[in-house]
């Protein structure tokens, strides 16, 4: 007998380029700077929280929306950061991670044959998440010049048209660095005033912004606040990738409609881990101390980097580093970050997959959440180029 034949609700979508660098990576034994998440541990009293709450028997199912504490902890954060009063109970979801979260507001309000508005280079899940829901992606590329990336808020006000439903923003952006500002949002403001179009926001790198500078969430912003998904990201933030827990924060009605794909979804979200973090939550310093953390690392890495023939793109927020090769190289991206793996043992990603078409700019981009060793002996490698 053989398998029934199944059409593909993705048909575009293959392995991906983090699995074929991870595994080219671990070929050559080579440095691996392109997946983004640390190599090393978070702060061991979380670690003694959430074993904690093992231990006490928070074992079993918690309320579909999430544990109630760590929903007042997140709406706690969010008011004293950006000064946007969300309401607990009805405004703000515990999500399996941030790609869950972002996936689920899509599949909540784009309908099939409704446009999506997504800026380009993108994290990878937002257009099959839009497939799935049977809309149609609308790519707007950011604008790239000497100074590294910047919004096209003009290209973005032209995309819009009679189906556009929903713009897909991402600040602090991966795979680029850029940060949005406060005048940012007002130009996003002034596409998306008096009409229906919603804001999906993906903030899980809110707390690694540098220089000084402050994240400009949607939250802060009254219009863009009363249309928008706010996602964000406890792996990010403490360090656990693994754990897959996030959050998204939405006006009550957005909620609902939220919550009632979430709940078919996966339901609801491991419980001690939600437990341990909302009891850590408490102590505000290890996400205030983040920016000056990372900011460290971005500039050890940036100062070694200056020592080779790579040209630095400016990386403002988020914990990666793009840089321009074509001192170094005219091969393409893809193939240059393989090159790159096999010959000097340093893995990176190449940009060009984080768009809907093939696009080459002759930029890769590094990830610098590493230990400081890890990140030395990269260096020592990539000077040798």
């Amino acid at each position: 007998m053989s398998t029934p034949a199944l059409q593909s609700r993705l048909p575009a979508v293959g392995t991906t380029v983090f699995s074929t660098m991870s595994a080219l990576a671990a070929e050559h034994g080579a440095v691996n700077l392109g997946q983004g998440f640390p190599d090393f541990g978070c702060d061991p009293l979380l670690l003694d929280y959430v074993n904690e709450a093992m231990r006490a028997g928070h074992n079993q199912y918690p309320l579909m929306s999430g544990v109630p504490a760590l929903r007042e902890a997140i709406a706690g954060k969010i008011g004293r950061l950006y000064g946007r009063a969300y309401d607990p109970n009805l405004e703000i979801t515990v999500t399996a991670g941030a790609t869950q979260a972002l996936t689920t507001a899509i599949l909540c309000c784009v309908r099939p044959g409704e446009e999506a508005i997504v800026i380009e280079p993108a994290y990878d899940s937002y257009a099959p998440a839009i497939a799935l829901a049977g809309g149609v992606a609308v790519p707007v590329a950011m604008d790239l010049g000497p100074g590294g990336y910047t919004l096209p808020w003009d290209k973005v006000a032209a995309a819009v048209g009679p189906r556009t439903r929903l713009i897909v923003i991402n600040s602090p952006h991966n795979p680029t660095g850029t940060i949005l500002r406060r005048a940012d949002l007002e130009r996003l403001a002034a596409i998306v005033d008096g009409t229906d179009i919603l804001v999906l926001s993906d903030e899980v790198y809110e707390h690694m912004v540098y220089d000084g500078q402050r994240h400009a969430s949607v939250a802060t912003h009254p219009v863009l606040a009363e249309r928008a998904f706010v996602v964000s990201s406890f792996g990010k933030t403490y360090h656990v990738t693994g754990w897959k827990v996030g959050y998204v924060a939405a006006p009550a009605a957005l909620t609902a409609e939220f919550r009632k794909v979430h709940q078919y979804n996966v339901f609801t979200v491991n419980t001690p881990m939600q437990h341990g973090i909302a009891r850590y939550m408490a102590a505000p310093a290890p996400y205030l101390e983040l920016p000056a953390f990372y900011q460290e690392k971005r500039d050890l890495f940036r100062a070694g980097l200056a020592n080779t023939r790579f040209e630095l793109l400016p990386a403002d927020g988020t914990y990666f580093q793009c840089v321009r090769y074509d001192a170094v190289s005219n091969l393409p991206e893809t193939e240059f970050a393989k090159w790159l793996t096999a010959e000097f043992q340093v893995a990176a990603i190449p940009v060009s997959p984080f768009y809907s078409q093939p696009t080459e700019s002759g930029i890769v981009r590094f990830c610098f959440a590493k230990q400081d060793e890890t990140l030395r002996l990269a260096l020592a490698r990539l000077a040798r180029l």
